[in-house]
């Protein structure tokens, strides 16, 4: 807000009047995710006109509600109307804004407090998506063209990707001297986060050399997510899989897609954002026997703390020792999803527009065979076959990336009306 000397009356009414909250919000530019156009009255199209044109970021119409035993000329709102004849006149201009329902509340009511909730998590969003530099660490897999994704099209909705040679990731972690204090306190972090009493020394070691190399990297270039290159070349070099390191990166809220899946690192920035809460890549993996609304969604071990049932286990990677052997990738952090709601979604890139699968569903307590591997959660998806279709279809990844609690409304809003994503 501005100082309320500012303008006549401590608000906008004139189109000039306009024209001062229009140099004022240029003067604060980039501090500020969304604005709330408040309107105690029926207020003026023309200057609200003149304040929002060239915002840039989200504005949620807000209008106070009228009294019945208040109606009289001199005491009536009339904001009802005026929030419509505002609404006409953006439309007319081509500014983007949020109504939301009620069509009117009182700033001190549970409604608007819920409208602010809404609008928040809609703006982190907006603002994070608009402006967002993912790392990309080796090359993608040969096997995996299903997470291929162009590179240009993320960069015009204003999502950069930098890419780093895995060769260069080995040379930094060899050169970290294990005395030092990032080692030490990165080797005690991860000592308390889960347990490594399976793993041997010498893989520990290499563990904490690439969290070190990978907490530096995305400080110095200030990445908001990463992906990487998982396996063989660490198996093969390093005896590690890097599972638990993305684990507790992604614990702390910085998200981490295994397989080079830079779309569904994507996907989880934005979902992080709407829920205020971590993110995980996971497999679209298993039937859950006839039940056509369930499946298993399981990955093998990047799944944050905070979404588990309690502190994993680091393990082997059953699975690659079928072919590496055993002892040569250490670093699946082994356990279950917790029991919880959560918000999906998936990203990728399609003839120069983004693409986005959006849906939401629930983790169950329903058994798993206590031999699956990795870390899996039953998933119930509301008509689920149906989603599967469009998972299909749509050409979308094996991946599919979640974070708790049912915010679809917000992130689909942001991601569809403001940012210009196709929703599927």
């Amino acid at each position: 807000m501005m100082d309320a000397e500012a303008t006549r009356h401590g608000a906008v009414e004139t189109s000039a009047e306009g024209a001062v909250y229009a140099k004022f919000l240029k003067a604060h530019e980039g501090e500020f995710d969304g604005i709330i156009l408040c309107l105690p009255n029926f207020g003026d199209e023309n200057g609200a006109a003149a304040a929002f044109k060239n915002a840039n970021v989200p504005i949620l119409l807000h209008a106070y509600p009228d009294e019945l035993d208040k109606m009289a000329p001199e005491l009536r709102r009339d904001a009802f109307c005026g929030k419509i004849s505002i609404s006409d006149v953006f439309k007319q201009y081509g500014i983007k804004f949020t109504s939301l329902k009620p069509h009117t509340s009182s700033p001190g009511s549970d409604a608007f407090a819920r409208q602010i909730d809404y609008f928040d998590r809609m703006c982190r969003v907006v603002g994070a998506m608009k402006s967002m530099t993912i790392g990309n660490i080796g090359a993608r897999v040969t096997a995996f063209k299903t997470v291929r994704i162009d590179e240009i099209t993320l960069q015009r909705h204003g999502i950069n990707v930098e890419t780093y040679d895995l060769s260069d990731i080995f040379a930094q972690m060899k050169d970290l001297k294990a005395g030092g204090d990032a080692y030490k306190s990165k080797a005690n972090l991860l000592k308390n986060y889960t347990g490594f009493s399976c793993v041997p020394e010498a893989a520990f070691d290499n563990l904490t050399r690439l969290a070190v190399v990978l907490d530096n990297m995305v400080e110095e270039n200030a990445l908001d997510a990463i992906s990487i290159r998982c396996w063989m070349e660490l198996q093969k070099q390093m005896g590690i899989s890097p599972c638990v390191l993305l684990s507790e990166m992604n614990n702390r809220l910085i998200p981490a897609a295994c397989e080079n899946d830079i779309g569904n690192a994507a996907a989880m920035y934005a979902l992080s954002k709407a829920s205020g809460e971590a993110s995980a890549c996971l497999d679209w993996n298993n039937n859950y026997g006839d039940d056509e609304d369930k499946c298993i969604l399981f990955h093998c071990g990047p799944i944050p703390q905070s979404l588990m049932t309690a502190k994993g286990m680091v393990v082997d990677h059953s699975i690659l020792m079928n072919s590496l052997g055993e002892g040569c990738s250490y670093g699946c952090n082994v356990g279950r999803i917790k029991p919880m709601n959560f918000t999906f979604g998936s990203l990728l890139t399609d003839e120069g527009k983004i693409r986005a699968l959006l849906g939401e569903g629930e983790f169950k307590d329903d058994p798993i065979a206590q031999d699956f591997f990795g870390c899996p959660g039953t998933a119930y998806i509301p008509n689920l076959q149906d989603v599967l279709q469009k998972v299909v279809y749509g050409g979308y990844r094996h991946h599919v990336s979640v974070t708790p609690g049912h915010i679809i409304k917000p992130l689909r809003e942001a991601l569809e009306y403001y940012l210009g994503y196709v929703i599927d």
